[in-house]
């Protein structure tokens, strides 16, 4: 599916996942040439300088791209770290850091070429050792990485080989239909600066990052800021803002206000604030599909969820046009999630099961697993709007079935770790989201028995083979039926319960410019911050 972008002139009042925004007093000092949202329009002129602060609902996990998991690091990260190159819509690459790609006849060497002069932030050259540091950093095992297993092929890790200061091949243990994609996801970090660290994810090296994207770390201070200033040496050219600056903001409500008055210049918003945002005139507002996910997590350390009928049970009691409606307030900014795979995925199938809304059918798979009159925990993020109100629907449309939720409100870094121990018993059901991008083996990353994200702690070893498996499946018609065989299974044994293929609504002040330059982007809200401007 194409992504498209709707542009609407006036502030989007939305309800997001991830975002929150500005419930801290303390923010950096704007630059002079910043501009709030309450001054006048400006001229429509392009100008240099500036700064631009960017509202994220919480701190980042660790600056380094090895470890970028969640939406607010990725973000972040960004801008901070450039790709060798990136797939666009349709599959064709944009060549970053890299130039050229190219595959031997046999697809088993895959020749990396780097652009010439590329240097890191410090001034050192970015060259072949660093790439080569850096995918085997992502293979060791012990720095845990979950990139490892989209480099792995059927349990052996490729090779890659510096052929020169500028040229590095991989090497892969057999062809595989998603090595190319896989390696858009790549972003090289310095070898000079982490050779002889034995604990990549933990160095304080972290705390000062070396990158070599458009803007260069400045200063972070826990629970406030994240400033970025410009990289001038950027291959691409330098940016036209002097700064970006990401204030952590917890508080939605705060967030609101504080983008009106000009404190915040650009907030991924909820659909719920949508109406009364937009009708300031003060935002443009950027709404395009997101290939986002969210769901709902069975989690398969609690006894009574064990049971498939049980979790059968559970889908069939909610009403996912409901669960829209209420969170979203409409149509327009989600439908309804039919797999585990976003409708942008390759091989995306809803030939299953979809489990829709049947009280009857829900009581009928309670009766027979010995599961009535149930007792759960729903767990979600505090500051998380769509996420409270789905919350307060599914409570009510389980007590229907005599199933009775205990809700668990939660600080979302609370919420974060607990959802990532796989050993969690603290709760029985909770919410997520994600975006994988065209390639479906990005996905397994989520559903494999040993996966780090594998929120559910589901384990099934033949699903495990079969993603393997269809990672390097060469032919297409095969590797379709593999991927539809997935989501078949995971539907069957409601390992997660899709509720939304969500848009994404961002709100930025008019002042800037550049929007279309810098290009919206699932997850980061715009691809390219070097393109924006003020007016």
């Amino acid at each position: 599916m194409k992504r498209k972008n709707i542009w609407i002139t006036g502030l989007l009042s939305l309800l997001v996942l991830f975002m929150s925004a500005c419930g801290n007093s303390s923010t950096p000092a704007q630059d002079p040439n910043s501009t709030s949202s309450t001054a006048a329009e400006g001229t429509g002129q392009p100008k240099d300088g500036g700064n631009i602060i960017i509202a994220v609902h919480e701190d980042p996990r660790v600056l380094n791209p090895l470890y970028s998991n969640d939406r607010v690091t990725l973000t972040i990260n960004q801008s901070l770290f450039a790709p060798l190159y990136t797939i666009e819509d349709g599959g064709e690459k944009k060549f970053v850091l890299a130039e050229s790609l190219t595959s031997s006849e046999d697809f088993l060497t895959y020749t990396l070429k780097l652009r010439e002069g590329l240097t890191w932030h410090d001034g050192q050259s970015l060259t072949a050792d660093d790439i080569v540091y850096t995918m085997n950093s992502i293979l060791d095992e012990k720095q845990n990485s979950s990139q490892r297993g989209s480099f792995v092929f059927n349990g052996k890790p490729l090779t890659a080989k510096k052929v020169d200061d500028r040229t590095v091949d991989f090497v892969l243990p057999q062809p595989s239909a998603s090595f190319e994609a896989m390696l858009a996801t790549l972003k090289p970090i310095p070898e000079h600066v982490f050779k002889g660290e034995t604990d990549l994810e933990k160095s304080g090296k972290n705390s000062n990052p070396i990158g070599s994207g458009p803007f260069k770390f400045k200063e972070y201070r826990p629970g406030e800021y994240v400033t970025l200033e410009r990289f001038d040496n950027y291959f691409g050219g330098k940016a036209r803002l002097d700064s970006v600056t990401y204030r952590i903001a917890k508080d939605p409500n705060a967030a609101n206000l504080a983008l009106q008055n000009g404190e915040l210049n650009m907030r991924k918003i909820d659909p719920a604030d949508y109406n009364k945002l937009n009708g300031t005139g003060k935002f443009n507002m950027v709404i395009y599909p997101e290939g986002r996910l969210n769901y709902m997590v069975f989690n398969f350390n609690t006894e009574a969820l064990k049971k498939k009928e049980v979790r059968q049970a559970i889908g069939y009691a909610l009403d996912k046009n409901e669960l829209i409606a209420t969170a979203y307030g409409s149509s327009e900014f989600a439908e309804p999630g039919t797999s585990i795979f976003t409708p942008d995925t390759q091989y995306q199938s809803a030939d299953h099961e979809q489990y829709n809304y049947n009280a009857d059918q829900a009581k009928e798979l309670l009766k027979a697993a010995g599961a009535e009159n149930l007792k759960l925990r729903l767990a979600y993020a505090n500051s998380n709007k769509i996420q409270e109100a789905q919350a307060l629907v599914i409570q009510q449309k389980l007590k229907e079935v005599s199933i009775e939720v205990e809700l668990m409100p939660l600080d979302s870094t609370a919420y974060s770790n607990m959802s990532l121990d796989p050993n969690n018993t603290k709760f029985d059901l909770s919410f997520n989201g994600y975006i994988m991008g065209v390639e479906p083996d990005a996905y397994k990353s989520l559903y494999l028995s040993d996966a780090a994200y594998n929120y559910s702690h589901y384990k099934n070893a033949d699903l495990d083979k079969l993603w393997d498996q269809a990672a390097v499946e060469m032919d297409t018609a095969k590797r379709a039926e593999q991927y539809k065989q997935i989501q078949q299974t995971i539907a069957d044994e409601m390992v997660v319960y899709p509720i939304a293929f969500d848009k994404a609504i961002i709100a930025v002040d008019k002042r800037y410019g550049g929007l279309d330059e810098a290009r919206p982007k699932p997850v980061f809200m715009f691809e390219d911050l070097s393109k924006l401007y003020l007016n």
